[in-house]
């Protein structure tokens, strides 16, 4: 083999691991989750709108830049916490595989990009919900994570605005006797939030102790605090989810909405019991587990909405 080729190899071997890096950076499965909420929203708001694809196109692009700035501004925030857990010492950032230079640069490129994407080809509401949703992570959520468990509350609302954003790409306002259908999309994401992060924050409770992160699990060891947010918000978002059959009831569709919804919230409901029972790693992994099911059969599920509600209103 040739310096040449070797020269080559090296540099396309070079190339690939700073596209990983990057792509690292912008935490792809947060971004998924977001982009899923976005094309929910305006999937669930789009029903007996006129709207063209383009329009959800461009929304889940502006999106995607927001979301990938918040979270590399969020790393950056963040480096030296992350050099003190295991689970985060890899990640580009604080194993200097890229500089901070690097990442606040394209993280505040990519997030003015995404402002800018959205008032131009969404519209203004979408943009600036972004915007809020951004400032919420970066500057509020971020901060609190190191003072006050609370912060957890602050980053479900920034969490669940994503949701709205795509219900605002689609009407442009939650005006009209259909926005408390995006009040319900709304409080599903940001109520899921507690149940799915309780369990992360148990099992990963070592870690945020050691770098000073304050959830729950680290200000209260004993867990009773966080199997009593998980089963709250697990039990609330039983009635909240029933509520689109309860408004758009039609006999077929809705029964079928209602009770998939139901046989959901029952299940994640009891791995939370479960959880705040026991109050051990083997509880809390398995409502990470009913979690992570939860979410995505739900919103498949509120994909039928749209088909009531012709047929209600």
């Amino acid at each position: 083999m040739s310096m040449s080729t070797i020269a080559l190899e090296g540099r396309r071997e070079g190339l690939a691991a700073r596209l990983s890096d990057l792509y690292q950076l912008t935490r792809p499965r947060i971004a998924l989750l977001e982009l899923v909420t976005v094309s929910v929203g305006a999937v669930v708001a789009a029903a007996g709108i006129p709207a063209e694809p383009i329009v959800l196109l461009h929304a889940i692009v502006g999106t995607t830049l927001l979301a990938a700035s918040a979270s590399m501004i969020n790393q950056w925030l963040e480096c030296e916490t992350d050099r003190l857990m295991p689970r985060t010492a890899d990640r580009p950032l604080p194993a200097g595989r890229v500089s901070p230079a690097q990442v606040v640069g394209l993280g505040m490129f990519s997030g003015i990009a995404g402002v800018l994407y959205l008032i131009a080809l969404v519209n203004l509401a979408t943009a600036l919900l972004g915007l809020v949703c951004w400032t919420l992570y970066t500057a509020v959520y971020t901060p609190l994570k190191f003072r006050t468990p609370a912060n957890t509350f602050v980053g479900a609302i920034a969490g669940a605005i994503p949701v709205l954003m795509g219900w605002t790409a689609v009407s442009g306002s939650f005006a009209g006797p259909q926005g408390i259908l995006a009040a319900t999309l709304f409080l599903v994401v940001f109520l899921w939030q507690f149940p799915h992060f309780m369990a992360i924050a148990w099992l990963y409770r070592h870690d945020y102790q050691a770098a000073g992160v304050r959830v729950i699990p680290t200000v209260d060891p004993t867990g009773r605090r966080a199997g009593a947010q998980a089963v709250m918000a697990a039990l609330v978002l039983i009635p909240i989810t029933l509520l689109p059959a309860v408004l758009l009831w039609t006999l077929d569709l809705s029964a079928a909405y209602f009770a998939g919804a139901l046989s959901l919230g029952l299940m994640q409901a009891f791995a939370a019991i479960r959880f705040a029972l026991s109050r051990d790693d083997a509880t809390a992994r398995r409502l990470l587990h009913a979690t992570l099911i939860y979410l995505p059969v739900l919103f498949g599920l509120l994909l039928m909405v749209p088909l009531m509600i012709p047929r209600a209103v």
